[in-house]
């Protein structure tokens, strides 16, 4: 799959929030609160001359059985289709945002190069420019911000985390020369590396399995090690601008200037006294990923990759048909003692090993964006569903909307659930044929649910607003519920338009 190497990221109207990116702000009212994506090239054209059209022989048979991505004609939207029909599903819609694809002219990346390469690091500058080329873009939310931007009234903070690999591999394929595998996490093998290779002038004291440990008071102090030492893994953004961790580089460790610098930061936001902001502050991330359950999907989606890198790559050597190297460097008596069963099973079986790899490859190395907005003094009748800080006294507002509307079949559910989707804001849907209604959880206003429902169904009223209710999903059951009707109705039979791009929205992505 293309690699996040090669793209650029920035946002009109305010601060991009990831590691391969810069500053840039453009004052486009309608574009306010979007980011852009857009391919770089290296500045000698290697990077654009080894980058093949579109997928390769072997890639359209790892993934046939998916035709979007196998009939994509290039790499841009391999990779969207790629979030959209693999990632999106395992993880959840409202968790991940694929974006979708807008046409530019060469003059308007040109323009983009123009206006931001001041604003990039210089040794990115000096590796990789825009590639003009390009005649498109991804456009996406940015979800630094609430989908209402800064418009009303409070402020909006939110933090980025790369959690990284959350599990030890314990497969038997894995090299006795490399058995500390089996003990040590990927994220501190790395960290030890780049201290040996002076990238860094200390290790983190992060460990992903504190985060994924599903322990509140571990998974409290995973984000209070990331806090320390936030490296490139740990940002915060107040109102789209960030306030602390690094852009485009590696922060330093968290000293006392650094640490007194965002307790002040703090204060639009967090009530308290000075010095205890901070605290609060991090204990509400921690919360909020202890009750998410996201990082329990997460983890099961890294876990497919099963086998390790040394085992997945004998099963990569099976569908290009080509003589394992590792076999040989290992020599035939110990290749065929160790991997003689991976090189004899069958080809769709080497398929689904790689393809699981590629999938659990691409969770290890996600971002997590959480935003918060606290909710208006006084507005204890809110509509919205609420998030609530002890330590400060302040709640966090999220809203639910029920709409009742005509589900007749199943191609009626996918319309309602693709026309709701596209709306700014939402974070889950639910349906339920059996009493016809809609449950919509997010901030996105009911007025414009029911006006885009009664675009399909002009019957669809609102059968109430309402907070919701503060108890534990069910990370197994996916907002869009899959039902097995074979037969239309008649209004579907003869009338059919949906937007076949769906553009969806999250608070946690």
């Amino acid at each position: 799959m293309v690699s996040e190497n090669e793209y650029i990221e920035f946002i009109f109207g305010g601060i991009l929030f990831s590691e391969n990116k810069f500053l840039c702000k453009f004052h486009m009212n309608s574009l306010i609160g979007k980011v852009i994506r857009i391919r770089k090239a290296l500045r000698n054209g290697s990077l654009t001359a080894k980058r093949p059209a579109a997928l390769t022989m072997h890639e359209r048979r790892l993934w046939k059985d998916l035709e979007d991505i196998v009939s994509s004609p290039n790499r841009e939207l391999v990779s969207q289709m790629f979030v959209r029909n693999v990632m999106s599903p395992l993880l959840g819609s409202k968790y991940v945002d694929a974006g979708r694809r807008v046409l530019v002219s060469r003059q308007f990346l040109e323009s983009v190069e123009k206006n931001v390469i001041c604003q990039r690091p210089v040794w990115r500058v000096d590796a990789a420019k825009v590639d003009t080329s390009s005649d498109s873009v991804l456009l996406l939310s940015d979800h630094s911000l609430f989908s209402h931007g800064i418009c009303e009234g409070e402020p909006c903070i939110s933090v980025e985390i790369k959690p990284k690999c959350g599990f030890i591999p314990v497969s038997k394929f894995i090299d006795e020369g490399k058995a500390i595998k089996r003990s040590i996490t990927r994220f501190r093998m790395h960290q030890a590396l780049k201290l040996h290779q002076e990238e860094i002038l200390e290790c983190s004291k992060y460990d992903p399995i504190d985060l994924f440990s599903q322990s509140k008071d571990r998974i409290h102090k995973a984000i209070m090690d990331l806090f320390t030492t936030p490296q490139n893994n740990f940002r915060v953004f107040l109102n789209g601008s960030l306030i602390f961790g690094a852009l485009g580089g590696t922060a330093s460790t968290t000293n006392f200037k650094i640490g007194e610098a965002f307790e002040d930061a703090l204060k639009d936001v967090i009530l308290g006294d000075h010095g205890l902001r901070t605290r609060s502050f991090l204990q509400l991330i921690a919360e909020t990923v202890y009750k998410s359950g996201i990082m329990s999907r997460l983890l099961e989606v890294q876990k497919l990759d099963t086998l390790d890198i040394e085992g997945a790559i004998h099963a990569y050597y099976n569908i290009i048909s080509e003589p394992c190297t590792v076999c040989r460097e290992l020599g035939e008596e110990k290749a065929l003692d160790r991997y003689k069963s991976l090189h004899s099973v069958p080809l769709d079986e080497s398929l689904k090993i790689v393809r699981d790899f590629q999938i659990a490859t691409t969770a290890k190395d996600c971002s997590l964006l959480i935003s918060f907005r606290r909710r208006k003094d006084g507005n204890s009748g809110s509509s919205y569903n609420s998030m609530y800080l002890e330590s400060t006294n302040q709640t966090f507002d999220y809203k639910k909307t029920v709409v009742s509307v005509e589900l007749l079949c199943s191609k009626c559910r996918q319309k309602v659930m693709k026309l709701i989707a596209m709306i700014e804001g939402i974070t889950s849907i639910v349906l339920d044929p059996s009493k016809n209604t809609v449950t919509v959880i997010g901030e996105a206003d009911p007025v414009r649910i029911i006006k885009k429902v009664r675009k399909f169904r002009k019957s669809a009223t609102i059968v109430s607003i309402s907070p919701s209710k503060d108890e534990k999903k069910d990370d197994k059951k996916d907002a869009a519920v899959v039902y097995t009707t074979p037969k239309t109705c008649q209004r579907c039979d003869v009338w059919y338009v949906i937007n076949d791009d769906p553009y969806y929205y999250c608070s946690i992505m």
